[in-house]
């Protein structure tokens, strides 16, 4: 493999790395925000402050590599959203459906979608 080639699969394997970094810090996010639900108050804020912090040095570290996380909870369901729905069996094809949650997030990158997101939907309050 030539000069050019080499660097081109080194940095497939840099982006491939800081993706999954990304939505494992994502996921590792959602537990987080369960866990300081069950804090004292007091307890809370502090530690709520560190994990905005690192969140916001994730998002800083994806945009330098020209990505972003999506989230599409609460938005009404379409079959060519970025996503996959992993309960659609459970609805009639004239539900009208919302995300109730993302499992793994959409990324987003300047080339347009990076990786597909998991979803769970619900149908829509009328």
């Amino acid at each position: 493999m030539d000069d050019i080639g080499t660097r081109g699969t080194e940095a497939q394997a840099v982006r491939d790395s800081v993706l999954t970094m990304a939505v494992e810090a994502w996921r590792f996010g959602r537990v987080f925000e369960r866990l300081l639900g069950r804090l004292d108050a007091s307890e809370t804020k502090r530690y709520r402050n560190q994990f905005n912090w690192f969140m916001k040095k994730v998002d800083e570290s994806l945009t330098q590599a020209g990505l972003r996380i999506v989230n599409v909870e609460g938005q009404s369901f379409d079959p060519g959203m970025a996503a996959t729905p992993l309960n659609i069996e459970e609805f009639e094809a004239s539900d009208v459906l919302v995300v109730d949650q993302m499992l793994e997030p959409i990324i987003m990158g300047e080339e347009g979608i990076v990786r597909t997101g998991t979803v769970t939907l619900r149908k829509a309050e009328t």
